[in-house]
């Protein structure tokens, strides 16, 4: 039940503070710079993986697009910029480098293949 309301809190909180014309300065529309945005602001992001899903939801609901949204929710989940200094000491600089650049990449060439595989399309 905590988790519930966190969410909907999260959700109410969204729709308050975040704008359609904040996002559209942050989203040009050409799709590969949206990506690259939305990559590395999921990159910087940190929650549980659910909250993804609800901010991923908020975005569509404000105009931006499905592949932005997809980088976002991929780089939320699998980078972690801010958790870097204990996976160096955990895993090392080297594992922790390489674990974050293929976790960058794959977040944007998933992006544009599950926007495909849904959409039908590449645009």
């Amino acid at each position: 039940m905590p988790m519930l309301l966190a969410v909907v809190g999260l959700a109410g909180l969204f729709h308050a503070f975040v704008t359609t014309d904040m996002l559209k300065a942050l989203f040009s529309g050409a799709t590969l710079h949206d990506i690259i945005v939305s990559t590395l602001g999921g990159s910087v992001s940190v929650g549980q993986p659910i909250i993804s899903y609800i901010i991923g939801s908020e975005l569509l609901s404000k105009g931006v697009s499905l592949y932005a949204v997809t980088a976002f929710m991929l780089a939320f989940v699998t980078l972690g910029l801010v958790q870097l200094p204990l996976e160096f000491s955990l895993f090392g600089r080297r594992f922790t480098v390489i674990r974050n650049l293929l976790a960058f990449a794959f977040a944007i060439l998933l992006s544009f293949t599950m926007t495909y595989c849904y959409l039908g399309i590449v645009a």
